[in-house]
């Protein structure tokens, strides 16, 4: 159970910081190469892209569970706190619809790279390894979503007893 709770904690958090560090190291030994060997490699940039991909979905979740959405707060503001909490509320279900409705698609995205079996040019890597991060993203960001509307109604609970 304990190790539930750290992977629910931190699992994007972690998943980021090793992507972001493999691609300051790529990045470094492809500068490297550059400038001091004069010797440019092929497959960095790709490489790197495919990592910037991967951070770029995995953040939609790690947005959705620290709460760090982009919104207007200054209209929820004016609101009294239940309705705030309603509000927020009610987005956390729009975002819910939002992500379970893109979830299909993006599989079929991702199972037609695999049937046509398609790799990168550089790097070699199958394609859907790269385009299984929207479905990845998405998913991950449905299940902040639901933690989020059962924090909200909890607080809503909370709220509606006082």
């Amino acid at each position: 159970m304990k190790i539930i709770k750290w992977i629910d904690k931190n699992l994007e958090k972690y998943v980021m910081l090793l992507l972001l560090m493999a691609m300051v190291a790529v990045m470094g030994v492809q500068i490297f190469c550059r400038f001091v060997l004069n010797y440019s490699l092929s497959w960095s940039e790709e490489l790197t892209r495919f990592m910037f991909i991967w951070m770029a979905f995995l953040s939609i979740a790690f947005c959705m569970k620290e709460n760090i959405s982009l919104r207007i707060d200054t209209l929820i503001t004016v609101f009294p706190q239940k309705v705030q909490a309603l509000l927020l509320l009610v987005s956390q279900v729009v975002m819910l619809a939002f992500f379970v409705y893109m979830l299909p698609g993006s599989w079929n995205f991702a199972y037609a790279s695999i049937q046509n079996g398609q790799t990168s040019a550089a790097c070699g890597i199958p394609m859907y390894m790269v385009q299984i991060s929207l479905m990845i993203g998405f998913a991950l960001a449905a299940i902040r979503c639901i933690q989020g509307i059962v924090r909200g109604a909890r607080v809503l609970a909370v709220k509606g007893e006082k």
